[in-house]
């Protein structure tokens, strides 16, 4: 990660830390789009004129970084399945069926965030399947990196709003068109 992108992440975990009154906060994964303008820069002088825009790119360089780590730590997500196979992130998807327009604020307080995580209960479960010694100030970030990376798979869908981050289910999402 370049120097400014690095700040950038810093920056905007700082931002959140001063805006909650907190004396500590952590980086969570939406502070990870705080680097995109560090990148689209970058971008922008190394693909002068690139159709896709120079968001696009980051947030594509971004998306492949969050899957790479992701199959890295956890269980690879296959596209398909066979109809009686059952996978563990199945009860995540179904959590969000139950659960529809689960919202991550920007600004939510440290304790408020991780709360909020602890909700979905079935990420827990492999959590402790695959980082059994995790540091549990790392708890919450690894549970939001689980989403990110099952939106990246293709199976929930994420949509920034303003203020936070919305996820759903994507079956549902993509029947409602949300």
């Amino acid at each position: 990660m370049g120097i400014t992108m690095y700040e950038n992440l810093i920056s905007r975990a700082e931002l959140r830390r001063i805006i909650t009154g907190e004396q500590k906060t952590t980086v969570r994964m939406s502070d990870f789009e705080g680097i995109l303008p560090a990148i689209t820069g970058k971008v922008e002088l190394v693909y002068e004129g690139e159709q896709l825009g120079a968001e696009v790119v980051a947030r594509n360089l971004l998306g492949e970084a969050i899957k790479s780590i992701f199959n890295q730590t956890f269980k690879q997500l296959k596209k398909l399945k066979k109809e009686d196979e059952e996978q563990e992130f199945d009860e995540v998807i179904r959590w969000f069926m139950e659960h529809p327009d689960f919202t991550l604020e920007d600004d939510l307080k440290n304790k408020d965030y991780s709360d909020k995580l602890d909700q979905i209960a079935p990420i827990q479960t492999i959590v402790e399947k695959y980082i059994p010694d995790h540091d549990s100030k790392d708890a919450s970030l690894i549970k939001e990196l689980i989403l990110w990376g099952m939106v990246e798979h293709k199976k929930l869908n994420k949509k920034k709003i303003n203020g936070g981050v919305r996820f759903e289910d994507e079956l549902l999402g993509s029947l409602y068109g949300k």
